[in-house]
C-alpha cells in the first residue's frame, strides 16, 4: 500500500523552492539515511540510506538540471559532501550555512577550552576555578542567553582565567552577528570576529577562525535568505521518537517509507 502510494506522490520528485538535508541514523554503527526537506511544506520530499555526497546527487539527478533551477535556496550543516554536490547540481542555488550549527561549533571550541583549563586547575588544586569549570556547571557556560547565573560567572571568571572569559566572549561576540540585519554589516563584523579569533591564540577558536573564514560565504548567505535546516532537526526527533515506538527496523527501505507516512507526502493527512 505505502510503496503504491509512493510510486503516486513522489515519482517524480517534488522539486523544493528551499530546502534543508541533513541525515539521522536509522542503525548503530554509523548507519544513516540522508532527509530532503521542503522548508514551505515542512514536509519530508526524498531521502535515501546513506549520507555523503553521492547520495544527495541521487536527488538533484532525478528532476535533472532543468529541475534543479528551480531550487533557490538549501540549508545545510556544512558537511563537504551535501556541499559539493549542491555545488556541482544546484549552481544557482543559495548555500546557507545553518546558525543552530554554528552556536554547535562554538559551544565545542568554549568546551575544549573549558577541559584544558580545568585540568591546568586540578593540577595546581585551585579548588575554587575546578568547581567553576566543572562539568555540572558546563550547561550555564554553554547557555545563549545571558542569565543572572552567566553574568556572575563570567565576571569571576574574568578574575581567575581570561583563556576561559577570552572564550566566552568570542562566543557571544559572534552570536551578536545574527542580529545584524544585512549582508554587508554582518561581513564587516564577522571580518572583525575571524581576526580576534586568529589572534586569541588559542587553538580551539583559531581553528575556527580559520573554518569560518572558508565558509564565510554560507554564513552571510543567511542575511540573503533566511532559512535554516530547524525543520529538518525537528523532523529528525519525530523520526527518532518513530523509531523508538517500533523497537528499530531492520529493514531501511520499510524505515524510508515509514519516514515518508509520519513526517512527508504520504502522510495520511493529506488529501490523495
Amino acid at each position: 500500500m505505502l510503496e503504491e502510494l509512493a510510486l503516486e506522490r513522489l515519482e517524480p520528485v517534488p522539486q523544493p523552492r528551499h530546502m534543508s538535508v541533513d541525515e539521522v541514523a536509522w542503525q548503530k554503527w554509523h548507519h544513516y539515511v540522508t532527509n530532503v526537506v521542503d522548508i514551505e511544506k515542512h514536509k519530508v520530499i526524498w531521502n535515501h540510506d546513506g549520507r555523503g555526497k553521492e547520495v544527495l546527487d541521487g536527488f538533484y539527478k532525478a528532476p535533472g538540471e532543468e529541475g534543479c533551477k528551480k531550487i533557490e535556496a538549501v540549508a545545510s550543516d556544512g558537511a563537504r559532501g551535501y556541499l559539493s554536490s549542491t555545488q556541482e547540481n544546484a549552481r544557482q542555488a543559495l548555500i546557507v550555512l545553518d546558525h543552530s550549527h554554528i552556536k554547535k561549533y562554538l559551544n565545542d571550541a568554549v568546551d575544549t577550552v573549558r577541559k584544558q583549563e580545568l585540568q591546568k586547575a586540578r593540577e595546581q588544586n585551585d579548588k575554587e576555578l575546578s568547581g567553576m569549570l566543572h562539568c555540572n556547571k558546563r550547561f550555564i557556560l554553554m547557555q545563549n542567553k545571558v542569565t543572572n547565573k552567566k553574568r556572575d560567572l563570567l565576571e569571576r571568571l574574568s578574575q581567575l582565567n581570561q583563556e576561559v572569559y577570552q572564550a566566552m566572549l568570542l562566543k557571544e561576540q559572534f552570536l551578536c552577528i545574527y542580529s545584524t540585519g544585512d549582508r554587508k554589516t554582518a561581513w564587516a563584523n564577522l571580518k572583525t570576529w575571524i581576526i580576534a579569533a586568529l589572534q586569541s591564540k588559542s587553538p580551539a577558536f583559531v581553528e575556527l577562525g580559520k573554518k569560518f573564514f572558508r565558509k564565510r560565504h554560507y554564513i552571510l548567505n543567511y542575511f540573503i535568505c533566511k532559512i535554516t535546516t530547524a525543520i529538518s532537526e525537528g523532523i529528525n526527533n519525530k523520526i527518532k521518537r518513530l523509531k523508538r515506538m517500533a523497537y528499530g527496523y531492520r529493514d531501511v527501505k520499510c524505515f524510508l517509507l515509514k519516514i515518508h507516512q509520519h513526517c512527508g507526502l504520504l502522510s495520511p493527512r493529506l488529501s490523495t
